[in-house]
């Protein structure tokens, strides 16, 4: 038995708040910043945007363990905070993310076409997230009013580590039986849901506009100069470049004609360990 390395792709592994729902990524960092509130502690929306991706109680050990947060919460409390302090405001954020998370729910325009077109392809579509399983169950079911449903959905506490571990990735690709990870693309518009793909050995393809990078509404980022465009993308560019995206794509409208691309580097024999 020899191995044969794949000629076509087989799937794609989709992030939720910034990829196909909730452009500009709101839904969970407006939260972050309402719930340290709720303790007394100021979070600007552009530190609660810095661990975007991973899941919610790491990114929220992570921002205290930001220099500049610890010290607002050692002058509200008399000391930083521990792991008992982060479970204590995980607990006020997650709350507070099911009640509002309607709120932030629409789907990306564009991505219900691009997933169609994948489909149209024979792809299958997966779905991994930074939410936990009980903020996931609201948003698949939000998501299916809308009229997008994933072949399967994977919540960051449903595996043993969170992104930027490979695990939510590859269970996508068990429950989808692919038979080789080359032949799958995951898709994000954060650092480390790429680094999850990169670790999966699959492609990836990081969003620039739509996610939490710019921050932008719909609007806002349609109102953009293309020069004032054109400066955004070169930054959030460099922002990827330490987790070595494949493609770099404005948002998940233009998904479709890179997984073309993709198809014919698989035909000349390209993988995406080696690029």
């Amino acid at each position: 038995m020899h191995y044969k390395q794949p000629a076509r792709l087989q799937a794609v592994v989709l992030d939720w708040a910034g990829t196909v729902v909730d452009f500009g990524s709101f839904a969970p960092t407006q939260i972050f910043v309402e719930a340290f509130a709720e303790f007394g502690v100021a979070v600007s929306l552009e530190e609660a945007r810095g661990p975007m991706g991973m899941g919610k109680w790491d990114h929220i050990r992570t921002l205290c363990d930001l220099p500049e947060i610890a010290e607002r919460y050692h002058a509200v409390f008399g000391r930083t905070p521990t792991d008992h302090d982060v479970t204590a405001i995980y607990e006020r954020f997650m709350p507070l993310q099911i009640e509002k998370i309607a709120l932030h729910s629409a789907l990306i325009p564009g991505a219900l076409e691009a997933i169609a077109a994948l489909r149209g392809k024979g792809l299958k579509i997966g779905s991994c997230s930074g939410y936990p399983a009980v903020v996931m169950q609201k948003v698949v079911a939000l998501a299916r009013e809308n009229g997008y449903v994933a072949d399967h959905v994977v919540a960051t506490d449903e595996v043993p580590n969170g992104r930027p571990y490979p695990a939510q990735a590859l269970a996508n690709v068990i429950a989808l039986e692919v038979d080789d990870v080359a032949a799958c693309v995951k898709v994000d518009d954060t650092w480390p849901g790429i680094l999850e793909g990169r670790k999966a050995g699959m492609w990836t393809v990081a969003l620039t506009c739509s996610g939490n990078a710019l921050g932008l509404t719909y609007e806002q980022y349609r109102a953009l100069s293309p020069a004032a465009l054109e400066q955004a993308r070169s930054r959030i560019g460099q922002t990827f470049e330490g987790s070595r995206p494949h493609y770099l794509i404005d948002t998940i409208a233009e998904l479709p004609a890179v997984i073309e691309d993709i198809n014919q580097r698989l035909a000349r024999g390209e993988m995406p360990q080696g690029c």
